[in-house]
């Protein structure tokens, strides 16, 4: 339990940093906005208690905002991401339910469970972030494209990082 709860807070740490220090300066075009550091939520144990998840949400996105002087839109829509992660979880949930050694892994629960777990919940997060961040549907046009390619190299992302932070058996680096 010490381990894990030490291993998360190295995680948060890592992709906060990441997020602050490296992403927040590279340019990759105006329709493109990494976020990976929602990695951090999405990769949280199955069996973290939603009220727990939520608290978290709000933490991460706030540190964010900190360093972005954003007003609390990424612990809004963090806060979004970590509420709709409990019905993702439980609709995509095997019948008998999840292990208690199971993680939200690519390694431990495949590409295709995967995909279908973290896409959508990063394009909720984005879709949320980028429509409150234009605060208004004047240019949905040019949101909807920075919302579709941010997701898609918010997942990238999340998909490499990874095989960073686990092994091939699923557990934590």
């Amino acid at each position: 339990m010490i381990s894990e709860i030490a291993k998360n807070s190295l995680r948060f740490l890592i992709l906060v940093l990441l997020q602050t220090l490296i992403i927040k300066n590279i340019a990759l075009g105006t329709y493109f906005v990494p976020l990976p550091y929602i990695m951090f939520l999405l990769m949280l144990p199955f069996e973290t208690m939603p009220l727990l998840v939520l608290i978290l949400s709000f933490v991460i996105g706030l540190t964010v905002d900190v360093f972005y002087d954003s007003q609390g839109i990424h612990a809004s829509a963090c806060v979004v991401l970590g509420f709709a992660r409990f019905y993702s979880l439980k609709l995509l949930s095997p019948r008998e339910g999840y292990e208690i050694t199971m993680k939200p892994t690519v390694q431990m629960m495949g590409n295709a469970w995967f995909l279908y777990y973290a896409l959508p919940l990063i394009l909720t997060h984005h879709l949320f972030f980028f429509f409150l961040e234009e605060f208004g549907f004047e240019d949905a046009g040019f949101t909807l494209l920075k919302v579709v390619g941010s997701t898609f190299v918010t997942f990238v992302f999340v998909y490499i990082f990874q095989f960073l932070f686990y092994r091939k058996d699923g557990i934590a680096a």
